[in-house]
């Protein structure tokens, strides 16, 4: 068994956790849950030990293997399948196919197999660093945010995977229905604190909810009588027939102890600026066809339309055209044949991966709104970056020095400042953590727009309930009309095999 008894970690002044305590048992698969900063991927770091605690002990079993995805990728061989092999156990290296079986399910053709590793994007290396951990068959499996770089196909795979994984596993995940079918667990991180409970995210939740509610109401009263006896004291505190009993309830005072109010923990709160649109139609996107490549068509005679306040989700596998044709759209792209014609009074609010890796490293956050916003008044960028949690002195940090997750949020703050009656979102949950996501769905949910999404995540799909849906698989787009739900109650994954 696996012991993290009592460890603490603080990096400088700040303290992340202290006295950490839980233990793993035999197959038991869990989830650290707890907002960005909490100390979720220092803690999985600390169990790797690519990070030292300051205090505590971590019990490791003798001979326990642990695997984990590794901080920097290296790879030494010529082709994938090479490669994968050296995941194997070296007295497996000759059973290929191991690897192969877990490289289909991640999201690779037999075509790629001879191809070199790193002729791949940074999110299919990635794929492959995780099919050498899953192929090690490691007695511990340590992984922090596994889905980011997968897409619904790779993600429902590896759910199955690790349902029947023999040994434990640790995981970080923000993606609550991949969470909550794999895991039988979660450790909370929570106002520097931690707690271990089986279940779902949804037990440990309500479990939170509850003992914090009760937490409050015992402080109340407890703070209630305080008060009615200090003022028994104050009143008779100085008469000599009330003096004995002023003392005693001094003394009872004391033993109460002090309970101090639970600090409320920030979350993002906001909505998305709505300019009104009486437009029928919002987009009408006319047999839209494009490449990157000349010999093949990644894009082909795609068509439809969006009505006012209507929704789209689309999803598919990586590769398959899916922010493509967010970026033909918000006119990034054009296309080799069709047109993308917006209506009349439509205005764009876009959310894209390529615009996360534009922002300016060298501008402070309150810059960058401020530079992309010159007429926006100081106080509306101020108040967008508080709803981004970046209040005070955060909204002056380097953009050079910010998270995943931090520049994802700036990006999300200068959608607050842009009039929208469109929204184009590419994987906007990407690195939120669970509250900042449901903070976004709500905040989606709210808006009077038309909203064209592109997610993995098949919780956020559920939620979003999309009135259409845009298949992109390997050679064709599908148009479906109806929610992922219908879709996969009446036709489902035609790629899907396992």
């Amino acid at each position: 068994m696996v012991q993290v008894d009592r460890i603490s970690k603080s990096y400088g002044d700040r303290l992340l956790f202290a006295d950490v305590t839980f233990s793993i048992g035999r197959r038991e698969r869990i989830v650290i849950a707890g907002r960005n900063g909490s100390g979720k991927s220092t803690l999985i770091r600390i169990m790797t030990g690519e990070e030292t605690h300051d205090s505590g002990e971590l019990r490791l079993p003798k001979g326990l293997r642990i695997g984990s995805l590794p901080q920097h990728l290296r790879f030494t061989e010529k082709t994938l399948i090479e490669e994968a092999v050296l995941g194997l156990p070296p007295e497996e290296r000759e059973l290929q196919y191991k690897v192969e079986i877990i490289l289909e399910g991640l999201g690779f053709s037999d075509a790629d197999f001879l191809k070199p590793p790193h002729s791949f994007s940074g999110g299919y290396q990635l794929r492959l660093a995780l099919c050498k951990v899953l192929a090690a068959d490691p007695d511990l499996l340590l992984l922090d945010e596994p889905t980011n770089y997968l897409d619904i196909l790779a993600i429902r795979w590896l759910e199955k995977f690790l349902l029947d994984w023999r040994g434990e596993l640790v995981l970080i995940s923000h993606d609550r229905t991949f969470v909550n079918k794999v895991c039988t667990h979660v450790v909370g991180l929570k106002r520097g604190k931690a707690k271990k409970v089986k279940g779902n995210l949804k037990d440990y939740y309500e479990m939170i909810q509850i003992q914090e509610e009760t937490y409050e109401k015992r402080r109340e009263k407890i703070d209630k009588k305080k008060k009615h006896m200090m003022s028994f004291v104050e009143r008779f505190g100085a008469k000599a027939t009330k003096a004995a009993q002023a003392q005693s309830r001094v003394k009872a005072i004391e033993k109460l102890g002090e309970m101090e109010a639970l600090q409320d923990e920030q979350s993002l709160l906001f909505r998305f600026n709505y300019r009104r649109n009486q437009s029928k139609k919002v987009l009408d996107c006319k047999q839209l066809s494009f490449s990157f490549n000349p010999k093949k068509e990644l894009i082909r005679n795609l068509g439809f339309e969006l009505g006012n306040q209507e929704r789209i989700a689309i999803i598919g596998k990586n590769g398959s055209g899916k922010s493509t044709i967010l970026r033909l759209i918000a006119g990034e792209l054009t296309p080799t044949a069709g047109d993308v014609v917006l209506g009349g009074n439509t205005e764009l609010g876009y959310f894209g991966q390529t615009n996360i890796e534009r922002l300016n490293g060298e501008n402070r956050i309150e810059e960058e709104l401020t530079q992309a916003f010159p007429s926006a008044p100081y106080a509306q960028v101020r108040a967008a970056c508080g709803a981004m949690l970046f209040s005070g002195d955060d909204a002056k940090k380097p953009i050079s020095v910010l998270s995943g997750g931090e520049c994802s949020r700036v990006l999300l703050a200068k959608i607050l400042l842009t009039p929208s009656n469109l929204l184009l979102l590419d994987e906007p949950t990407h690195h939120l953590d669970v509250e900042s996501v449901e903070a976004l769905m709500e905040a989606i949910s709210h808006f009077e727009g038309s909203v064209v999404l592109v997610t993995h995540d098949e919780d956020v799909l559920h939620r979003y309930n999309p009135h259409k849906l845009i298949v992109c698989h390997d050679q064709h787009q599908q148009f479906f009309l109806g929610n992922y739900g219908e879709f996969l109650d009446t036709q489902g994954w035609e790629e899907e095999s396992f």
